[in-house]
């Protein structure tokens, strides 16, 4: 029974110890006071600190007010993606929305983010956003973009199969040390 417990608390330690794990450039954006109408889309950006790929499986807003974007393709370590937050800016008054983000990350697979804000029809303009020119990929470097996303996702599907054979090896173990 030792034995047992030794093993799983061994392949515990060896499943988290290299893992995929989420963190955010911030977790609550401040949208001040704003005009009814206005632009209510903003962006949180989520990194992946891990050394495995990262999943974002849902993205769930507390309301109907409130629409989030994201890509279900998985985030390679040390790379980071976007998820787009709309907020419905016709609805006038104070707002503080909670955002559920659901990953794969073993230790924070539920982590919330916030906007809140003021739709109030006598906030100042808003300051123009300066342009920002987006950098165009070549033929070659987008063909390697799209080779590395797809390693991805078999690295997290060998992954996945990997773990569920190592569960069923310590299931049929713990199962024999129990007869």
């Amino acid at each position: 029974m030792k034995n047992l417990l030794a093993g799983i608390a061994f392949l515990g330690t060896v499943a988290f110890a290299s893992a995929q794990t989420i963190t955010f450039d911030n977790t609550t954006f401040e949208y001040g006071n704003i005009k009814p109408g206005s632009d209510g889309t903003r962006f949180f950006t989520v990194t992946n600190t891990g050394d495995k790929p990262l999943v974002l499986s849902n993205v769930k807003p507390s309301c109907g007010c409130t629409t989030p974007e994201w890509s279900q393709d998985p985030i390679l370590p040390g790379k980071s993606a976007k998820i787009k937050v709309g907020y419905n800016t016709a609805l006038a008054g104070p707002f503080t929305k909670m955002i559920e983000v659901f990953s794969n990350d073993p230790v924070n697979s539920r982590s919330i983010i916030y906007i809140k804000g003021n739709v109030d029809p006598n906030a100042a303009d808003p300051a123009p956003e300066p342009v920002v020119e987006a950098k165009v990929l070549t033929p070659e470097e987008l063909k390697a973009e799209q080779e590395a996303e797809k390693k991805a996702a078999k690295i997290a599907a060998k992954e996945a199969k990997k773990a569920e054979k190592e569960a069923k090896r310590a299931a049929r173990k713990a199962a024999k040390a129990a007869n």
